[in-house]
């Protein structure tokens, strides 16, 4: 298995170098909160400790924070403050959260007696660490879940935690997809023991996860567990007619890395979930239409380079997928793979990338064409001819399009 974890761990919580090389790798200074707006006895947890031990923070990490009462009020005075967009999260469980630019920080009250308590009632043993912020920073770790870190290891606390929130059923291999974990076997059972109390949570919180958990880098070994889980059930796409082999990163060598980050995501969903699902998950139109038209071409693929569909098809093909072709390249052969990447690369090649040879206004001057029906027919035609090379100079365009009139005389009169 390839691991994106870097090797600078910090496993030992007691050591003040250590704690100054996480606080460096955290840079509170780069915070859009400063750090004296928040109240005595507040601590850093979750992710942004669990990536800083493991030197993988993004540019903008999450920021959750754990405050000792009030986690509403204050969240709500410091995007105020800050000019930032203040949502309610959970009333009852009294979390909230501010975004400010690029920046997502999470507001909780802590709900047990002390900090090392409330930290004992989260997920995973590796996101159960806090790094206290006043008087003394300090790391925080009642369920060894630094251990766990230099082990490789994805341990849920306690099955019950799973149960309480079943969001976190779908979270562990969101985590296994991103950092390379071994899921222990125990909670292994218990997230396909309770897969089905994943429908109690909110639509747009499993999207959330979906969504970065088809992004992971190691999303090739999570798929195949996510699917065997049940977790997805009700959501999941079960189309027969659909080539179902898994979008994966093996036999796509031709791709650069930009090109993967376009194909995979979307691939991977479309494969994951169906018209419905994607409906009932709460996906934007625009990644409803995405996911439909890949599958929809993926249906017509003949094995040989779509070159049994007719013109008007192939063409069709392209004017759909030319943001996300790379998404329907990746399940062609090798070889095809670097024929049809170079010509999507190609920003003027006619046929990947459809343009009209010459414009309305144009075609209104030269041919006395007014706006309307048939000056949209003229068009469309000009594309067509424009993709399988018919037409390339602007004349060449204008002789068409009276050859197009002449021939259609009768029906435009």
């Amino acid at each position: 298995m390839v691991s994106p974890l870097n090797n600078d761990l910090i496993l030992n919580g007691g050591n003040n170098a250590e704690l100054e090389i996480l606080w460096k790798r955290l840079d509170p200074e780069r915070w859009p909160i400063p750090l004296e707006d928040l109240p005595h006895g507040s601590a850093l947890v979750g992710g942004a400790v669990r990536d800083g031990l493991l030197n993988r923070l993004k540019k903008y990490p999450d920021l959750d924070f754990v405050v000792p009462n009030n986690a509403l009020e204050l969240a709500k005075h410091l995007a105020e403050k800050l000019k930032g967009r203040y949502i309610v999260l959970d009333a009852n469980r009294e979390i909230a959260r501010i975004v400010i630019n690029k920046w997502t920080i999470d507001f909780a009250t802590c709900k047990e007696v002390n900090l090392e308590e409330d930290l004992r009632q989260r997920d995973y043993t590796i996101n159960s660490i806090a790094l206290t912020l006043s008087p003394k920073k300090t790391l925080i770790d009642p369920t060894n879940g630094m251990d766990d870190i230099k082990r490789k290891r994805l341990i849920a606390s306690k099955e019950k935690n799973l149960t309480d929130d079943p969001l976190r059923l779908l979270r562990g291999l969101r985590l296994i997809a991103e950092i390379d974990l071994e899921l222990d076997e125990k909670t292994k059972s218990w997230i396909f023991k309770h897969h089905k109390l994943l429908e109690q949570s909110a639509p747009e919180r499993i999207q959330s996860e979906i969504q970065k958990l088809v992004k992971g880098k190691l999303a090739d070994e999570s798929i195949p567990l996510l699917i065997s889980s049940g977790l997805l059930s009700i959501w999941q796409n079960t189309n027969k007619d659909l080539n179902q082999i898994l979008p994966s990163f093996r036999n796509t060598t031709a791709l650069s890395n930009d090109e993967r980050d376009i194909a995979f995501p979307l691939a991977r969903i479309t494969y994951l979930l169906s018209d419905n699902g994607l409906r009932k998950l709460r996906f934007s139109k625009k990644e409803q239409k995405r996911c439909s038209q890949l599958r929809q071409w993926k249906l017509e693929n003949d094995g040989i380079e779509f070159k049994t569909l007719t013109e008007t098809k192939r063409l069709a093909l392209h004017q759909d997928l030319e943001e996300d072709l790379p998404a329907l390249i990746i399940e062609l052969a090798p070889l095809q793979q670097v024929q049809w990447l170079e010509r999507w690369r190609d920003i003027n090649d006619p046929l990947f990338h459809p343009s009209t040879p010459l414009d309305g206004n144009t075609l209104s001057e030269k041919l006395n064409i007014p706006p309307g029906r048939i000056m949209g027919e003229i068009m469309r035609h000009l594309l067509h001819e424009r993709a399988f090379g018919r037409v390339s100079t602007g004349n060449e365009a204008l002789q068409a399009a009276r050859c197009w009139l002449k021939q259609n005389k009768p029906r435009c009169d």
